[in-house]
């Protein structure tokens, strides 16, 4: 099955949805639809979202389409069309995934461990991390890891004493990265980072950040022992919770960490979490991640990959970079901006709907990242993607929190 995306640049959604009929003849999409339909005027509308002013964008699931890109022109109508291809699951893995149970959904915060499916990177490294052979090292994350466990939600997180080695390599990381900010940062992060007041001699502490979330866009952070599942890391999300690690990089190499670490966190994810579009954005990959299956699971860790992780957007002057990959990582975000070795990256639309690349975080630096055109036309396409796959029971739940929040506000 193929995804197509209509982009209209004029017209009414109403006259959006007339001219859809027109808009599969003339990119020459295949007769037959699904299998209990037939004729080049039948399609599955997969999510129509209104975008900024009279642009929309209209998404159409269908069996074949034979030319990459195609333009259609009706009366006050404009779109550009592009195919995304979806893989078609085989008869075995569909009836698979149709009989399999689904998990629970979660119905709060507190449903969600933060101890219970650590997958790794807590105080057990491997020989190829830097600590690895520092028995100190290690006992020191046992201790950070240990903290975190014993957390309740809604508690005061407990605060890490760290030591002078530790906070110098935070101060070594924060020196090299502020220089880039300027000129690598998108707007976004550049307006949040100073609610933070990072300084080079004291390393943030989660409580203290927690604050100014709740205050800015209403989230909170949550200490965690290490790498945690990406079920349960996607489900936090869906509460406006985000899993932070408390330990730090090995002091050998401050520059590197082969696994999320406290420069990563607070560098990286926090002041974007301080942004209400960009918070919103990390909500629907939560709230689409509620009670679903193993593979829809895997697809939103790969979306939250490319987007909050490793996601770039386009302003005036350049490409500008948004995930939290690349704004703890000096090396990642010149790499981003003027390649490495004479080799530069590629940038991609991004399409919720296809199928995505392997995530690699062990490979050097990234060889593709997603553009986003904006965080609001990001957040259209994120939001059509999850409508697809957001349980009923799900939609009830944020309905009921909607209003639970509007009857605080009255």
């Amino acid at each position: 099955m193929d995804l197509v995306c209509c982009q209209f640049h004029s017209g009414t959604i109403s006259e959006v949805q007339k001219h859809v009929p027109s808009i599969i003849n003339s990119c020459n999409i295949a007769s037959r639809i699904h299998a209990n339909s037939s004729g080049p005027s039948n399609y599955k509308v997969n999510g129509l979202c209104r975008g900024r002013g009279s642009q929309h964008s209209l998404f159409l699931d269908v069996a074949s389409f034979k030319a990459p890109m195609q333009r259609y022109d009706g009366t006050n109508v404009k779109s550009r069309v592009w195919r995304s291809p979806v893989p078609r699951a085989t008869m075995a893995e569909q009836h698979t995934e149709a009989t399999a149970p689904l998990p629970p959904i979660p119905r709060s915060i507190h449903d969600i461990s933060n101890g219970d499916h650590i997958l790794g990177f807590g105080a057990n490294l491997a020989e190829d991390h830097p600590g690895y052979k520092d028995t100190e090292y290690k006992r020191r994350r046992s201790h950070i890891a240990d903290l975190a466990k014993s957390h309740t939600m809604g508690e005061p997180i407990p605060n890490v004493e760290y030591s002078a080695e530790e906070t110098q390599v935070w101060g070594h990381v924060l020196k090299a990265l502020s220089d880039l900010y300027p000129t690598h940062a998108c707007k976004e992060y550049l307006n949040s980072y100073p609610h933070f007041n990072f300084t080079p001699d004291r390393i943030p502490q989660l409580q203290e950040l927690s604050e100014v979330l709740q205050r800015t866009t209403g989230w909170s952070v949550r200490p965690v022992a290490g790498l945690l599942h990406p079920r349960s890391f996607l489900n936090g999300l869906a509460f406006r919770t985000f899993h932070s690690t408390q330990y730090i990089r090995h002091g050998s190499n401050p520059m590197y960490t082969p696994e999320p670490d406290i420069c990563h966190e607070i560098l990286g994810h926090i002041p974007m979490l301080a942004d209400r579009t960009f918070a919103d954005l990390a909500y629907i990959i939560g709230t689409a991640s509620l009670g679903v299956s193993e593979k829809e699971i895997w697809h939103l860790t790969k979306l939250y990959w490319y987007t909050v992780e490793f996601g770039t957007v386009q302003e005036e002057d350049g490409v500008k970079a948004f995930g939290a990959g690349l704004l703890s990582s000096f090396g990642e975000l010149k790499h981003m901006k003027t390649g490495t070795d004479g080799i530069m990256p590629e940038f991609m639309e991004l399409d919720p709907f296809a199928k995505l690349p392997k995530m690699s975080y062990k490979d050097g630096f990234q060889k593709k990242y997603f553009l986003c055109e904006s965080f609001q036309d990001a957040v259209a396409k994120l939001q059509a993607y999850s409508k697809q796959i957001l349980r009923p029971e799900v939609e009830a739940l944020i309905l009921e929190a909607k209003r639970s929040q509007l009857g605080k506000m009255l």
